[in-house]
């Protein structure tokens, strides 16, 4: 029995977190929705909340952290896929667009929640794009031979254009995101490009 309540709760719960993910949309974010709405439309009594977490805030993070590893889950895999053959670049811009493409709300909850007026949702989606551009760093480190330090640089600017690409890609038609695909990739490739010169160039005043 024991066992079986736990699957129920664990139910419920996910069906809040997923409920709420659906209620996000492009007029309305997280801040905007109320405990008993998303309550609502988990078909659960607004009490029942409680069992699962202490308020709104703690749900909100929950769905951050949750947004934060389905992308940072995404991207290895991504990298994976490159070791196979192909471009590191373009099949990590592509499996970004297709993660926006797929899931706008969550992405939508990471990137309102980064400029919010919660200080505490703030700090995670801060945290969440940590992680992002410390596995990025890893994997350019190793691959590009730059210092820890470069790679750190390298893959914060690399997020932020991409993670900038991402918002503007909410509202565009797929013909018009896959221009700024292109665009995006083109971008990042000339960082890449400046990387590769940087190195070679120690010591040389550019």
């Amino acid at each position: 029995m024991t066992g079986i309540r736990a699957q129920q709760k664990e139910k419920t719960r996910r069906s809040l977190i997923n409920a709420s993910f659906r209620l996000v949309t492009a007029e309305r974010s997280y801040s905007n929705l109320s405990l008993r709405e998303v309550a609502r439309e988990a078909g659960i009594a607004p009490t029942s909340f409680y069992r699962h977490f202490c308020d709104m805030e703690e749900l909100g993070l929950t769905m951050v952290d949750e947004g934060g590893l389905t992308l940072r889950q995404l991207m290895r895999q991504a990298r994976q896929r490159i070791e196979t053959g192909g471009s590191v670049i373009k099949t990590s811009v592509e499996t970004f667009m297709e993660f926006v493409e797929q899931n706008p709300n969550i992405f939508r909850v990471l990137l309102r929640e980064r400029s919010g007026t919660s200080a505490a949702f703030r700090a995670a989606v801060s945290r969440e794009l940590r992680h992002f551009s410390a596995e990025l760093t890893d994997y350019i480190e190793l691959a590009s031979k730059l210092s820890r330090d470069e790679a750190t640089i390298q893959s914060e600017a690399m997020v932020t254009i991409v993670f900038n690409a991402g918002a503007e890609a909410l509202d565009l038609s797929n013909e018009e995101r896959r221009t700024l695909s292109d665009r995006t990739i083109m971008q990042l490739r000339m960082i890449a490009k400046g990387a590769a010169v940087l190195k070679m160039t120690r010591g040389i005043a550019l």
